[in-house]
């Protein structure tokens, strides 16, 4: 495998980011979009020209140093690539994705002022992700994973002028940097074990690592390895979103929509997920942390789904889909099950990146509204958006032969074939979790594409609307189908929303496609155990409408119908009965209000405490000022002595020689 090619992948794009923010007035928008979406493409095709050498090609994983940072005692700081069939992956479901935000840009984006800018950003964000999933190292892993923040900090807060986007974009930083501090103690201990940044190194350790113990106290201590892998796993909390780190993830909806898909599908909230399968040689060594893994998901899963049924932003409705699902991967990592957390984040890139796509192109045909209040009927004027988004909702829901249906049900087997503590919660959890997910996909579809059209009765006064959209305040014209640089997209994330999973599903899963990277103790192979029974794709799908998921997602589409359809004041009365649960959805179970009056308050307190305790009354008061005080008191007193009258002089010589007297009779006689 080169060594040039895979330092082309992640270099396009930087390189092309630098061409669109630096020298977009020299290229002009058509440079800018030209030279981003030409890198990208290059960076796709050269990733699956990749994928397909370690698949099919037969050449051996590639694991090896590209440049030498720096060495400091004994620790070697360097970029590095491990390109084995995981990461061979990622960078082929990342870089397709990408190309197609990159495409939709175009047709979204085309009448905003920061077009070249807003290309240069998702360029650069791509490079990031590239760097962080193609890492050999820890140190340029962290690298990776602080980029993406940076990035996605910028993108969030594109519309700068926004107030609320500029929260948003700052929620998400402070957010990311609590996990990340957990991160940076995780991989310091590993350092402190191993003396190395090398996965490798640390891989091997592990089981040595395992029979360490850290003391908290004289009484008590704390497995070694535990507290590595739930440090970690706290960093991967921040980043994919997970109880009690979630509440960043549906305020950066104030961010335009090709990046939310590219947010929230294949790239920034997967990398916590791709991070712990990468790990599973730590994690393997430790029950304590593959249980707290495990909680954590299928609380994510489940009570994240039920907030979106209460959602009416299109937009958050999917984020909070996209929560639960990062749930779902969650629960798979905790069962040991991580080819199939992994076989999940590929389908779920493919079937969120498309419904993503489609809402923005519902939006940009409503003039930028996006309450789905205010929609309803588009189905006729916008027919490949509609049958896009429902090849989308129907993967999403888990429908038998679509690509959501495999790796959701993959992972439900696996948790319930699992004896891990707390494996029955997780269980009930994500079974319950396929009825609620049916009801707000379908919810969303019923209000968006069918029923009367609520939107002839009002105005576009969107979210979007205060960003340079000169037409959003006035009579909503008939919407009309997005131009081909949107619906083209769709059409190619439609593809493998449908197949990819009937396709995957055996290799990925039970044909040791990750023997190479994935590692399961043979006590945990929940996978082994679901691949002794599998009997094909097309069984697999036909057996499932004897098992209860199926039937819990039918359920879930009549109930949808049914309230929000057919009969929409059945959806009026059970909101009036159960108005103290809808209260708790729409206040987000109140952590956004814990976060903001409890945690915030007590930080502003503790800052103004000590800006006027230590900063004004410390620093200032005592050492600065107080130095200054003291000096010029000395000079006030000092100044008297210099009378300028002889006499005076006599008198302190004679003083001082009496003084040094008195000092050298005391020494004679001591």
């Amino acid at each position: 495998m080169s060594r040039e090619l895979l330092i082309a992948i992640p270099l396009l794009p930087l390189i092309a980011s630098i061409i669109a923010g630096l020298f977009g007035r020299v290229v002009g928008r058509g440079g800018a979009a030209g030279a981003t979406i030409a890198s990208v493409g290059i960076s796709c095709a050269l990733s699956c020209y990749v994928l397909w050498q370690v698949t099919a090609g037969g050449v051996p994983t590639f694991d090896g140093p590209v440049y030498t940072w720096l060495v400091s005692d004994g620790v070697t700081m360097q970029v590095g690539f491990l390109i084995d069939r995981l990461s061979a992956l990622m960078m082929a479901v990342v870089t397709f994705v990408s190309l197609c935000v990159h495409v939709y840009t175009i047709g979204y984006m085309a009448d905003d002022s920061g077009y070249k800018r807003f290309f240069s950003y998702i360029s650069l964000f791509t490079f990031s992700m590239l760097m962080l999933v193609m890492s050999n190292n820890f140190l340029q892993l962290f690298f990776g994973w602080e980029a993406v923040g940076v990035v996605s900090y910028l993108l969030i807060g594109f519309w700068y002028t926004r107030p609320s986007a500029i929260f948003a974009n700052l929620k998400a930083f402070i957010v990311n940097r609590i996990g990340d501090f957990g991160f940076v103690i995780g991989i310091a201990a590993i350092v402190y074990y191993t003396g190395s940044l090398d996965y490798q190194d640390a891989f091997e350790a592990a089981p040595r690592i395992a029979q360490q113990w850290l003391p908290i106290s004289a009484e008590t201590a704390v497995s070694a390895i535990a507290l590595i892998c739930i440090c970690l796993f706290i960093g991967a909390m921040g980043k994919s979103a997970q109880v009690p780190l979630h509440v960043w993830l549906p305020d950066s909806m104030e961010g335009p929509t090709p990046i939310s898909a590219l947010i929230h599908a294949a790239t920034m909230v997967t990398a916590g997920i791709f991070m712990v399968a990468r790990m599973s040689p730590l994690f393997e060594y430790s029950d304590l942390a593959l249980s707290f893994v495990l909680v954590i998901g299928a609380l994510t899963a489940f009570f994240m789904g039920l907030i979106a049924i209460v959602n009416n932003d299109i937009k958050r409705v999917i984020a909070y889909s996209t929560l639960s699902q990062l749930g779902y991967m969650t629960v798979a990592l905790g069962a040991s099950a991580y080819s199939a957390a992994i076989f999940h984040l590929m389908t779920h890139a493919f079937f969120k990146a498309l419904l993503f796509l489609a809402a923005g192109s519902v939006i940009i045909a409503l003039h930028h509204e996006q309450d789905m209040r205010r929609m309803g009927g588009l189905r006729k004027y916008m027919p490949i958006t509609f049958w896009t988004a429902m090849i989308g909702s129907l993967a999403l829901i888990g429908t038998p032969f679509f690509s959501g249906f495999y790796s959701k049900d993959v992972i439900i087997e696996a948790v319930h074939e699992s004896h891990r503590w707390a494996a029955e919660l997780a269980y009930g959890c994500v079974l319950a979790g396929v009825f609620v997910t049916a009801l707000y996909t379908f919810r969303m579809m019923f209000l968006t594409f069918y029923g009367p059209e609520r939107w002839r009765q009002s105005h576009a006064h969107g979210d979007e609307a205060a960003h340079g959209h000169d037409d959003a305040h006035h009579e909503v014209h008939e919407p009309h189908e997005s131009p081909g640089v949107v619906t083209l997209p769709l059409i190619a994330l439609a593809i493998p929303s449908v197949v990819i999973g009937a396709l995957t599903i055996e290799p990925l899963l039970f044909g040791g496609f990750f023997s190479d990277s994935i590692f399961v103790l043979e006590r945990n192979d929940v996978i082994a155990e679901i691949g002794r029974h599998f009997p094909g794709w097309f069984r697999f799908a036909v057996e499932s409408f004897a098992h209860p998921p199926v039937w819990l997602a039918a359920a879930g589409v009549f109930t949808a119908w049914l309230f929000f359809l057919k009969r929409p004041e059945l959806a009026d009365e059970a909101s009036r009965r159960l108005a103290l649960v809808k209260r708790v959805l729409e206040q987000k179970y109140g952590f956004d209000w814990f976060n903001e009056n409890v945690l915030a308050s007590a930080s502003r307190l503790l800052g103004r405490g000590l800006w006027h305790g230590g900063d004004e009354g410390v620093i200032d008061g005592a050492m600065v000022n107080g130095t200054a005080s003291i000096i010029e008191r000395f000079g006030v007193f000092a100044r008297r002595l210099q009378s300028g009258y002889l006499y005076s002089y006599a008198f302190w010589m004679i003083i001082g020689l009496a003084l040094l007297l008195a000092w050298a009779l005391l020494r004679a006689l001591g």
